[in-house]
């Protein structure tokens, strides 16, 4: 498995040296560079929805992710994960064709 860069957080309480948040921004950005597409969307969502309101934008500042990236996490979670596929990280189709299709 390829490793994913540690994003650095970039918001005001890490800029200023608030060491509390600056420690928790920076495990929680360690924990995302471990996981797959699928796992930081979902993480970036319960912790979107712990925060509450403005939690996406401030979600997209500590971790980087794109702001859709984090409401479609957001969605998959409040559908319960219905509509993904289990053992699965993409969608069935999606992906290159294989060469024998061409």
């Amino acid at each position: 498995m390829k490793l994913r860069a540690i994003h650095t957080c970039d918001c005001a309480a890490c800029q200023s040296g608030e060491a509390k948040t600056q420690l928790h921004h920076s495990q929680l950005n360690l924990l995302m560079s471990r996981l797959d597409e699928r796992q930081r969307r979902w993480l970036a969502a319960v912790e979107s929805n712990r925060i509450g309101r403005g939690g996406t934008g401030q979600l997209r500042t500590i971790t980087g992710l794109d702001i859709n990236t984090i409401r479609r996490g957001r969605q998959e979670l409040a559908a319960a994960f219905t509509s993904n596929p289990v053992g699965r990280i993409r969608e069935a189709g999606g992906g290159r064709k294989r060469i024998e299709k061409k």
